[in-house]
């Protein structure tokens, strides 16, 4: 769908959910508020301009690549997405630039087959309908996450969940088991359990520039809130890692939460 108050601008939707949004004369432009987290986050990654090595599993539009394409010419990006005819879709109606591999196929799968350290930031955005697939929810799969990162490479999850945030605490506690440095993100309504939303995990093997991403969380329209390792580990109480052998896909959102008029 065009965006009739925006030249270049275009909204992906699927199945009556908006999945991505894209500007194809300003990749810089983030319509998204969760996708603005994640650029804030690879921003306070490196310096600015600096080349990254980047793993998307699931692709949408491929907001995210493009404005990586757009902020830090060079940097060597793989997109893996699962539905071919979206990729064609996407090709033909919004191609995105050069730089980009798109490849179709499992998210699990694909990253089971990266080279190890290998990735400065891999983003995990993957949704069937409006959940997250079981399998993408797992210590087993946040395990082979952090194989594939270089040395201070950083993971990063879109999830979402609603009150009671059982699903939040339950990947909050699995993302602890993979990584000894993590925080989450996501507005204070999200993690009051006031309303459904989106929520940021973020896990790496060194410290994260926590003081640098909440300082550019702060100055959006729509603040986020940060929280660090203690609060994390708070949030996750007495919720037990998920495993393949217990994993389940994330919770349905409400009617109506996503769905575009």
């Amino acid at each position: 769908m065009p965006d009739l108050d925006r030249d270049g601008g275009w909204l992906l939707t699927l199945d009556g959910t908006p999945q991505s949004y894209v500007d194809l004369a300003d990749p810089t432009h983030l319509e998204f508020e969760y996708v603005q987290r994640l650029a804030h986050l690879a921003d306070a990654l490196a310096p600015a301009g600096q080349p990254l090595t980047a793993l998307h599993l699931g692709g949408g539009a491929l907001t995210l690549p493009r404005y990586l394409a757009a902020t830090r010419p060079g940097s060597r990006q793989r997109v893996v997405e699962v539905d071919g005819r979206l990729v064609g879709f996407v090709a033909d109606r919004l191609p995105w630039p050069d730089g980009i591999e798109v490849t179709v196929g499992d998210a699990r799968a694909a990253l089971a087959d990266t080279p190890a350290a290998s990735a400065d930031l891999l983003v995990a955005d993957v949704f069937h309908g409006s959940r997250t697939p079981a399998h993408l929810t797992t210590v087993e799969f946040l395990r082979l996450a952090a194989a594939a990162l270089r040395p201070g490479g950083c993971y990063a999850a879109n999830l979402a969940d609603g009150p009671p945030l059982a699903f939040a605490r339950a990947q909050a506690a699995t993302l602890r088991q993979a990584f000894p440095y993590t925080c989450l993100v996501a507005e204070p309504p999200v993690l009051r359990g006031r309303r459904y939303g989106n929520i940021l995990l973020i896990g790496s093997t060194a410290p994260l520039p926590v003081r640098e991403l909440s300082r550019r969380l702060a100055a959006d329209p729509f603040p986020a809130r940060l929280t660090d390792e203690d609060e994390l580990a708070a949030l996750a109480g007495r919720a037990r890692p998920v495993t393949d052998a217990t994993a389940e896909d994330s919770p349905p959102p409400p009617d109506g939460a996503f769905s575009v008029g």
